[in-house]
């Protein structure tokens, strides 16, 4: 089943590539409540955290954060430098992460909490750790593929059995591209009877 060109995807491989998948093919963090499902479902915060202080403000430090992990990536993917956008990603990572806690749930098993309220610049600074450690890692470095689809240009890591991965995601642009090889064929063979 295809996704919607709206549907938030976290098949990237990583943390901070899945924010990045967040613009493609269209604005995906639209609002307060889109921002809200994301850092819900990335697992950036606990299931059932109140996210309350989530606003225009924080869209707008996670939207910039996703341009400038944008430029990085497709820099590293391209062979490029980008030294000023590192200086900005390494002053993004120094903010610590969140405090985890092991709380007990409902049903006396251990669940994962936060020690507070999430703050913005917390939760931005563990996507930027993420970057950093993805960046500085040469094996899965060397992992980081662009998508082939005709017209997708998201990045992912691709760890399938002999590194082959062709597509951002099988059912979105991998099923894109089965589909207009099919239509070829078919429109094609009807040339060649005709």
């Amino acid at each position: 089943m295809a996704a919607a060109s709206y549907d938030l995807r976290f098949d990237s491989g990583r943390l901070c590539l899945d924010l990045v998948a967040t613009a493609e093919p269209a604005e995906r963090l639209d609002g307060p409540r889109r921002l809200r499902a994301w850092l819900a479902g990335a697992g950036l915060v606990p299931p059932g955290m109140p996210l309350d202080a989530v606003d225009a403000g924080w869209l707008g430090r996670f939207q910039a954060a996703r341009d400038l992990l944008h430029r990085l990536v497709h820099a590293e993917v391209a062979g490029r430098a980008a030294d000023p956008d590192l200086e900005r990603l390494n002053a993004l990572a120094a903010t610590a992460p969140p405090a985890p806690r092991a709380v007990r749930g409902a049903d006396g098993r251990l669940v994962r909490s936060l020690a507070g309220p999430p703050d913005c610049g917390e939760l931005l600074g563990q996507i930027a750790r993420d970057a950093v450690d993805l960046l500085t890692d040469s094996v899965a470095r060397g992992r980081l593929r662009q998508c082939e689809g005709e017209s997708c240009s998201l990045v992912y890591l691709d760890t399938s059995r002999g590194r082959r991965r062709r597509w951002c995601s099988s059912e979105v642009c991998g099923n894109r591209e089965r589909v207009a090889r099919h239509r070829r064929r078919t429109v094609g063979g009807q040339a060649l009877k005709g």
